[in-house]
């Protein structure tokens, strides 16, 4: 199983592709690889994997994003995501039933590549809220000509009583220091079969014991991924790439919260698992 990783050597921020317990070093950082058409990063990768003298895997690979990269995000784009937003919101819950079935998805604006969490980091949660969950996400990486170029897993970090109050504060809810985490790689479009068919699993440690554990599917998404992408290219150019987290299909039920000390482990099938530490007010700049 191959991953492009995103890591320090040396002083050096660099791109690889690793497979087990080495990486084979990219001729160019992750934001001028996304720069190259799908069919040219696919012969540049397999080149590196099979021909670039390998070096010692990195002992913890950085989020996968740089440079001028953001994260995107959907929402309501599985039954439980919009079965979940209904009950939390104290107002205007058709909101989240009207767009679940319209043409037009919701999308919205997650973080720069500079607030992103990696892999062993820290997410937060708000301290002017009262229930903040993690939402474990499949993620796109999609080059700058709107190609998915491969998969990485998300968090996308919320707070549901600030959502929950008005859908309005939303931004406030979803975009803040800690609110996502990325990583630990990016697992290439072309080696994974079906992404319909993969399985995510959330796993929330508390005071060494399991505090909320849950598994599901992408076979239960409702939108396509290649129509969330177009919508997302239809206004606006990426010229690094860009990370499209594709919505949420395990929301822990009210009223459980993330607490300080918590650990999350979110896996996903054929792309990797992804695992933070949880703080609540402001964390370390990552």
């Amino acid at each position: 199983m191959r991953h492009i990783v995103r890591y320090a050597r040396n002083g050096e921020i660099r791109a690889g592709v690793q497979a087990g317990d080495t990486v084979h070093p990219l001729p160019l950082p992750l934001p001028e690889l996304l720069r190259l058409p799908l069919d040219d990063l696919r012969d540049l990768v397999t080149t590196a994997a099979d021909s670039t003298p390998p070096e010692p895997a990195p002992g913890t690979p950085l989020a996968p994003v740089d440079g001028r990269m953001e994260v995107w995000a959907a929402g309501v784009t599985y039954r439980r995501s919009r079965q979940a937003r209904v009950t939390e919101s104290e107002a205007d819950a058709d909101v989240y039933e009207r767009v679940y079935d319209a043409e037009r998805p919701e999308l919205f604006f997650k973080s720069t590549a500079w607030r992103v969490v990696g892999p062993g980091g820290t997410i937060a949660v708000r301290q002017d809220s009262v229930i903040d969950v993690p939402e474990p996400e499949l993620a796109l990486v999609v080059n700058a000509h709107g190609e998915i170029a491969g998969y990485t897993v998300c968090d996308d970090v919320s707070s549901r009583t600030i959502e929950g109050a008005n859908p309005l504060y939303l931004p406030q809810a979803k975009v803040y220091l800690g609110a996502c985490a990325l990583g630990p790689a990016i697992r290439p479009a072309w080696e994974v079969p079906d992404p319909y068919a993969l399985p995510i699993s959330m796993r929330i440690h508390r005071d060494g014991g399991l505090a909320w554990s849950g598994e599901a599917s992408t076979a239960e998404l409702h939108r396509r991924l290649d129509d969330l992408v177009t919508h997302l290219f239809a206004a606006d150019v990426h010229p690094d790439g860009v990370v499209l987290a594709t919505g949420t299909c395990l929301v822990p039920d009210l009223p459980f919260t993330l607490a300080t000390g918590d650990t999350v482990h979110i896996e996903i099938g054929e792309v990797g698992a992804l695992t933070t530490g949880v703080v609540r007010g402001r964390p370390p700049l990552p």
